[in-house]
């Protein structure tokens, strides 16, 4: 198997409608990207498939779906608008911005920060310490200043200092706020969780790889509430359970774990609110980067927001009749790096018998964007055709379906591959005799006789199954 590039997944994308450049009409915009018709069905099976896994499926999770643009006092406990943000140097020779924690890696530059303080040429110590400019390859930065991440608006008629507000720049502090509203009206007991999927907003400096790192985003995400730990073990159970939970989501989304990597980041590295992180890396194209995060939060943003607000933000234990800040444990999932990662997964380039060739994206049958594509053996009989759309129409209402009668059958089963159907289901003319269609396998292109009213039956098996 040939390896593949980014290049080459951006142009699969493009062409079969997982991803487009955005406003591209109008010269595109810096890495803002629409999803077409397959990445959208393809994201919304993720999404789908991970509310019903960590949702629905449980009895200690409940859902909210929170406001993009929240009272800004929500920023300021959280320690968003005085730590959330990014160093930024700018090249003095062409002029471009850079992360300087991108030029080095984190723990550089956390080392370098630390010198950096009190000394008094900072551009000099710039230019000694940060490898060559990306944009030109020469060595002269300006002097490091903090670049706050979240995107700034105004909410009313008057733009002024009163009405600011921010995007968010995260989904967590939604159910943070609403942690007692979540108590009041579902009535849990700790240990229990709220989870929500939605977008997120970061003003990067230097937004890259493709979907993996953007300016607009999609989360998923859990705020997992436990007892105040009395020692190190109690939270590090819960911590392990979740550890253990993504990693089986990972299976799920047919993603190999040799392909995954655990990186526990270092205490230098960490954020404000956490005493750990795990991120699970996944083996991109473009390199080793983050998939998924796990955090440890402790009871920082309860705590902060009750300080902040003045609102107890306490649980009180039915049992005993104590108050505390519960801790929380986080599992993060994006949805851009999952779509991104499961595609990367996905597609590969099969060399078939007598030199003939495929590409087909091996997608779990559960996610792929159509399910089903019906097809006339040949598209100037009426016959074939009207006895297919009438398949078709039957199977609609139970799965997505493709309807495709352009080109040879071999041409059609292999445009159904590429873009990850699982079965092909062909009307011929053995089916106006009996009443049969044929059902084709996409992996193993195994095809087997099936009769008309037990079709349904049939792909539900197999998607349900994995196989044919």
């Amino acid at each position: 198997m040939t390896e593949k590039t980014m290049q080459e997944i951006i142009s699969f994308c493009k062409r079969k409608g997982f991803v487009y450049p955005s406003s591209l009409i109008y010269g595109g915009m810096a890495n803002s990207w629409d999803l077409g018709p397959m990445g959208t069905e393809l994201v919304e099976n993720i999404k789908r498939a991970w509310w019903d896994r960590f949702v629905r499926g449980r009895s200690d999770m409940v859902g909210v779906k929170t406001a993009l643009i929240m009272n800004p006092s929500v920023w300021k406990a959280s320690g968003h608008l005085d730590g959330f943000s990014d160093p930024l140097v700018e090249c003095k020779k062409c002029h471009t911005r850079h992360r300087a924690d991108h030029l080095v890696s984190e723990s550089e530059w956390k080392e370098l920060e630390s010198k950096l303080e009190g000394v008094e040429d900072k551009e000099k110590f710039m230019r000694e310490n940060l490898p060559a400019c990306p944009g030109c390859g020469e060595s002269d930065f300006t002097a490091p200043r903090d670049f706050n991440l979240m995107f700034k608006t105004y909410v009313g008629p008057v733009e002024n200092e009163d009405s600011v507000a921010y995007l968010r720049p995260e989904t967590a502090q939604g159910m943070f706020v609403n942690f007692q509203n979540v108590l009041t009206s579902s009535r849990k007991n700790i240990p229990f969780g709220i989870a929500q999927i939605g977008k997120a907003f970061r003003n990067e400096i230097t937004p890259k790889n493709y979907i993996f790192r953007s300016r607009e985003f999609e989360q998923m995400e859990i705020e997992y509430f436990i007892e105040k730990p009395k020692e190190d073990k109690d939270w590090q159970e819960h911590f392990d359970y979740w550890r253990k939970e993504m990693w089986e989501w990972i299976d799920f989304l047919g993603i190999k774990r040799e392909n995954v990597e655990e990186n526990d980041i270092p205490e230098i590295e960490l954020a404000h609110y956490s005493k750990k992180t795990i991120d699970f890396e996944y083996r991109y194209p473009f390199g080793v980067k983050e998939l998924y995060g796990l955090a440890y939060r402790t009871d920082f943003d309860l705590r902060n927001h009750e300080k902040e607000s003045g609102e107890n933000m306490k649980y009180r234990d039915p049992k005993t009749g104590e108050e505390y800040w519960p801790h929380v444990i986080e599992p993060t999932f994006g949805v851009e790096r999952t779509l991104l990662a499961v595609i990367v997964e996905a597609y590969e380039k099969e060399e078939l018998e007598e030199g003939d060739s495929r590409v087909v994206l091996r997608l779990p049958f559960a996610l792929s964007p159509v399910k089903v594509a019906v097809m006339p053996l040949m598209k100037n009989k009426e016959e074939l055709v009207g006895k297919a759309k009438e398949i078709q129409e039957k199977l609609l209402p139970s799965f997505t379906c493709d309807y495709d009668e352009t080109g040879s059958i071999g041409k059609r089963y292999r445009r159904q591959d590429e873009v990850g159907t699982p079965l092909c289901v062909t009307v011929d003319f053995d089916t106006l005799e009996d009443d049969t269609v044929t059902i084709r396998e996409r992996d193993s292109m195994k095809q087997v006789r099936v009769k008309v009213d037990e079709l349904k039956e049939k792909v539900e098996e197999v998607i349900e199954k994995g196989s044919l």
